[in-house]
């Protein structure tokens, strides 16, 4: 197999594009962000990154607490829109008619469309040259109920949530497996 050598760059996909909400019930602000992930498990971290010229840069430093909520597919113009506008002159929740419910451990509103909301708040701010990193302990998680099956397992799969690859939005296709499906002794569920 031949590939083609690059100079570094970031060309980590997919990612989710998150619906990133930060400041308060009364004054909130939405941005786009595909640079997220999963830093932790114990304690369970998370980080956004974030242009320093960007809008809500300056509330993420103020307030140290925002939501990822993880949109589908069906969401990719609500997306896209909230990462080209500024919420300096535009109310995007209102604009997109998004619901915002009050977060459970911070101040920062959840987007109740989004079938998940990660809710977090900021341990560290790492300035890393375009972007700064917002490294978060997550605080609270809200899923929507017709995701969580009777024993209590989500099932996101069902979500059809929205991933983004180099300047492309993509609906999360099929389940192919699960964690630890490839040493499972068989008869074992």
């Amino acid at each position: 197999m031949s590939k083609v050598h690059w100079k570094g760059s970031a060309l980590l996909a997919p990612v989710p594009p998150a619906l990133v909400s930060c400041g308060t019930m009364d004054a909130p602000n939405i941005l786009t962000v595909a640079w997220t992930g999963i830093a932790c498990t114990h304690p369970a971290m998370t980080y956004i990154s974030v242009r320093p010229n960007r809008h809500s840069f300056g509330i993420l430093q103020r307030t140290e607490e925002f939501v990822i909520n993880l949109p589908t597919s069906a969401m990719a113009k609500t997306v896209d829109l909230c990462g080209m506008k500024t919420g300096a002159r535009m109310d995007k929740a209102k604009h997109c008619h998004l619901t915002l419910l009050p977060g459970d451990t911070v101040a920062a509103p959840v987007i109740a469309e989004c079938p998940v909301s990660l809710e977090c708040h900021v341990v560290q701010q790492l300035p890393l040259g375009s972007h700064t990193m917002f490294l978060a302990e997550i605080t609270g998680v809200q899923v929507e109920e017709r995701f969580v099956d009777s024993k209590g397992k989500l099932n996101l799969q069902q979500a059809g949530l929205l991933a983004y690859a180099h300047g492309e939005y993509f609906a999360i296709g099929r389940k192919c497996g699960e964690f630890g499906f490839s040493v499972r002794k068989k008869g074992k569920h």
